[in-house]
């Protein structure tokens, strides 16, 4: 499953060389995720559980610059579940174009929030978690 968010380049997401600063992708990234987990309510499920998802590693790749004014579109997909881990693709373009931006690969683990330990991935949640692979 695709989950396709936009956003725009404002003033306050420049550095002083007036493009997008490298820790801003992070938080675009950040809500792009947010979103995916919302819309497929995800993150209900999960709280039901008493689970959550935490970043564990995120490796990004800054392609090209991006300015105010411009409208970025960043696509997240659910790429790999393993035993105890999962990893986020995410692309970031320049809307209307194919020029990538950024790309990233979000690995997170699934915790039981009372131990505070990565739990494995399988069964249900196996299964939840799989019905979002594309």
């Amino acid at each position: 499953m695709n989950k396709t968010s936009l956003i725009k380049v404002r003033g306050y997401h420049l550095d002083v060389y007036q493009h997008v600063n490298n820790a801003r992708y992070l938080e675009f990234l950040e809500e792009a995720r947010w979103q995916y987990l919302e819309e497929s309510g995800d993150i209900e499920y999960f709280s039901s559980l008493g689970f959550a998802w935490v970043i564990v590693n995120i490796n990004i790749n800054y392609r090209a610059s991006a300015y105010m004014g411009d409208t970025l579109e960043l696509t997240t997909t659910l790429s790999k579940i393993g035993n105890k881990s999962a990893v986020f693709h995410q692309v970031i373009t320049k809307a209307g174009t194919d020029k990538v931006v950024v790309d990233a690969d979000i690995t997170f683990v699934v915790i039981d929030q009372k131990s505070g330990k990565a739990v494995p991935i399988e069964g249900d949640l196996l299964a939840r978690m799989q019905a979002h692979l594309d």
